[in-house]
């Protein structure tokens, strides 16, 4: 009788592991799959790329969009009329004589319009290249002293770095409303409920910060935080979105302060 040779072992097959991402699908799953991006900056050693990468992206993106934007004839009417406004509330507070009155009209659009030059071509690479290091020093703080787990601190700035590709859909997404409703304050925010909107207005910026992007945004570095740091979700955001919101009404209190005590 021929013997039956026993069975081996029942062994689970392993999987081989998965390729690791290219810099631009990282940039790209960020956007849907942060979790799986997240998880392979923590598997991984350092990559300057995935901070740099986004900021360089959202630089040029952020100059294109400035440049469309004030080469449009009712886009510059508006700023002047701001501007404009501006100056007339200075003039009649300060009670200036007609001549007088007109030089200052005349001195606030020239160098209102340097100043907007300005922050087109500097507020960009400010944001692009700050911002990571600033809010990375912010998730850094938040493992070490509250969620007591290490991180190190360019891992952090990898995590807010890689969730500026959010911030650059924004920027795509404001300069298109902005051209659509010819209002340079346009944004997917509860701002869009304003028919005229005063940048100096606290109410009006407290509406334009609740947008959809921003709270995209900070979710995703909730999601970074908390794959990096073995923390949940909610934990991760709690800290996130509370240290954003007690920032923003500061910010909106400090403008509020200003404008206060300049228009008495």
């Amino acid at each position: 009788m021929e013997t039956i040779p026993p069975m081996p072992e029942n062994r689970m097959e392993e999987q081989p592991p998965s390729p690791p991402m290219s810099l631009p699908m990282r940039m790209l799953n960020v956007l849907a799959a942060p979790g799986e991006v997240y998880e392979e900056v923590r598997r991984s050693g350092p990559c300057t790329a995935n901070w740099l990468a986004p900021a360089l992206l959202l630089i040029v993106v952020s100059w294109v969009a400035s440049a469309v934007l004030f080469s449009q004839p009712n886009i510059q009417q508006q700023l002047r009329d701001i501007t404009g406004q501006a100056v007339e509330k200075q003039v009649q507070k300060m009670k200036l004589p007609p001549e007088q009155a007109e030089k200052a009209r005349d001195a606030a659009e020239r160098y209102g319009a340097i100043g907007t030059k300005i922050s087109m071509y500097a507020g960009p690479p400010v944001a692009g290249l700050v911002t990571p290091f600033f809010w990375g020093l912010i998730l850094w703080g938040l493992a070490r002293l509250f969620l007591k787990t290490p991180l190190t601190y360019m891992k952090a700035v990898e995590v807010v770095g890689l969730a500026a590709m959010i911030s650059v859909l924004d920027a795509i997404v404001r300069t298109l409303l902005a051209l659509a409703m010819g209002n340079l304050f346009a944004s997917p925010s509860l701002a869009l409920l304003v028919r005229h909107f005063d940048p100096q207005s606290p109410t009006h910026s407290l509406l334009a910060m609740v947008n959809i992007m921003t709270f995209w945004l900070l979710a995703v570095r909730s999601v970074g935080l908390s794959r990096l740091t073995g923390v949940t979700f909610v934990r991760a955001a709690a800290w996130v979105f509370g240290i954003w919101a007690a920032y923003t009404g500061f910010l909106i209190g400090v403008g509020a302060l200003v404008n206060a005590v300049f228009n008495r």
